[in-house]
């Protein structure tokens, strides 16, 4: 399947996780790819790989910059680097939310911002945000991490009004629990950790964790050929936790 042919996409925060199997997909159905994290290494052929720090504009523009030159433009940009946050209000001081939503969200603005002038010059362009059902259901201890991926979701949908006229689709997927690197060191700390991971899996109606591969495939249709009338969207990919309510077995 070579639907990506000729297209160009950067994915922000590429060398692991949800980042990683997006960029490797894109590339397995023939796009041309590089990817931008702050730890670049682990990336190899056919990715392109270039230090980024989301967090720092100069580092943005820069890595932008080399990205676009070498895959000469750039038709998709993936919006995925990100980190997490636990606990209540309460729980993380000034400087902790500050921290949060320049990566979650400014690094977002950043990327954008740097990619739009080459966007624009795309016949295909799309932009892709990863969001998350922390945005749209309420979590307990995630009230940081929470609001950063409303601010994700509401930016997403501002985007896609600004930009449709130019020919810029604009979508966000929603993942629910995914079996990532970042879940994998919180399951780590945690007491019990197969206990943990177990309550983690029952709270999605699948009752299992998503896979990253599974949160690939979904950015990829948001940002192929096939989806060319959706613009403004929210993709969950939760296992059906924002949509079902299901009764308890036995009930």
């Amino acid at each position: 399947m070579n639907d990506f042919d000729g297209l160009r996409a950067l994915v922000t925060g590429g060398a692991s996780g949800i980042g990683r199997a997006t960029a490797d997909l894109l590339a397995e159905r023939g796009a041309r790819v590089a990817v931008l994290d702050l730890d670049p290494s682990a990336v190899d052929e056919p990715l392109h790989a270039f230090r980024a720090d989301v967090s720092d504009d100069a580092s943005v523009r820069t890595a932008v910059a080399s990205a676009a030159g070498t895959l000469g433009g750039v038709d998709i940009l993936v919006n995925n680097a990100g980190i997490g946050a636990q606990g209540t209000v309460e729980d993380n001081d000034d400087d902790e939310w500050r921290r949060v939503f320049d990566v979650n969200v400014l690094g977002m603005v950043r990327t954008a911002r740097a990619a739009l002038p080459h966007l624009r010059a795309s016949e295909r362009a799309a932009i892709v945000n990863t969001c998350s059902i922390a945005a749209t259901a309420g979590l307990p201890q995630r009230a940081l991490y929470s609001a950063t991926k409303g601010a994700v979701y509401s930016l997403t949908l501002a985007m896609a009004a600004d930009h449709v006229r130019e020919g810029i689709r604009v979508n966000c997927v929603n993942p629910g629990t995914v079996d990532t690197p970042w879940v994998g060191r919180l399951l780590e700390a945690a007491p019990d950790p197969a206990a943990e991971r177990a309550a983690l899996s029952a709270r999605q109606p699948t009752g299992r964790l998503v896979t990253a591969a599974e949160v690939a495939a979904a950015i990829a249709y948001l940002a192929g050929p096939h989806s060319g009338a959706t613009t403004g969207t929210a993709l969950a990919v939760d296992g059906g936790m924002q949509g079902l309510r299901l009764r308890p077995v036995g009930r």
